[in-house]
């Protein structure tokens, strides 16, 4: 298989590059694609015909999730990016923007819970990760690939919400701070995008079995009062699944108009 590369941007891909340029459709792009909802995320956009272009950063997962994309749809790839890194964002989009001329939409999933830590105890610079991860990559990408999205065709850009985004949690302070704001986020790029036929909505997916959950269970107790109760999510079977919640959330990702443009969804309600 070749390797293309391009500066911290990764991309592992079967076909050569000229060929991509070549397409007739635009793109989905899917964050935090490696694993968990992303990875379920890419596999149902890929099999319903579009190209899919898988981020995360740089794995052994990722570049798995390329093969198995492309063998879904020829013009998929995955890209190796890393969202705490702006140079990385920035070599993404760019690679992003010069192959395809048109992204038909966005799925903002990438995010981390940590730090898991009270409030006025959390080190600040893992609070600000957090919120470059969750908040502030989300932006950067996609005010680096407007150009290249609506005009004759709607481009629809999901994002992937919580319940911590309405409650507050906790020790997850960060999480739920970036949360609410992309809720706000994904509202205001809805209003904006509105003359450029740029649609914006958000879907919480509910409580999933997922490497979070894995992350949020393996806290010392002492530092999450909730410890018990994800603990107890997982041992009673109440997690759903990816691919479950990725049949679920997909009409919406490709389908959603105009007019659900700046509306928030909850997948326990599809």
């Amino acid at each position: 298989m070749d390797l293309i590369w391009n500066s911290s941007c990764e991309a592992y891909n079967e076909k050569p590059a000229h060929l991509v340029r070549g397409m007739t459709q635009g793109p989905y792009i899917v964050t935090g694609a490696s694993k968990g909802i992303g990875r379920a995320i890419a596999h149902e956009i890929a099999k319903q015909g579009y190209p899919v272009l898988a981020l995360a950063r740089a794995s052994p997962e990722l570049e798995q999730i390329g093969i198995e994309l492309n063998l879904l749809h020829p013009e998929s790839m995955a890209l190796a990016c890393d969202l705490s890194k702006s140079q990385d964002i920035a070599a993404v989009a760019s690679q992003i923007t010069t192959q395809f001329s048109w992204i038909a939409g966005i799925v903002h999933n990438a995010g981390t819970v940590e730090p898991i830590h009270p409030l006025n105890k959390v080190p600040i610079a893992l609070w600000s990760t957090s919120l470059q991860v969750n908040l502030i990559g989300v932006q950067d990408l996609t005010q680096r690939l407007m150009g290249n999205m609506g005009g004759e065709h709607q481009t629809r850009i999901t994002t992937v919400s919580s319940g911590a985004s309405l409650n507050p949690v906790e020790s997850w302070s960060a999480y739920c701070v970036a949360k609410a704001g992309l809720d706000m986020w994904a509202r205001c790029i809805a209003q904006e995008g509105a003359e450029l036929n740029i649609s914006a909505i958000s879907i919480a997916p509910g409580i999933v079995d997922t490497d979070m959950q894995l992350t949020i269970r393996s806290v010392q107790p002492e530092l999450f009062p909730r410890h018990s109760d994800f603990v107890s999510l997982h041992t009673s079977g109440q997690l759903t699944q990816s691919t479950d919640v990725a049949e679920k959330m997909c009409p919406l990702i490709l389908n959603h108009s105009m007019e659900h443009s700046g509306q928030r969804f909850d997948v326990r309600e599809l």
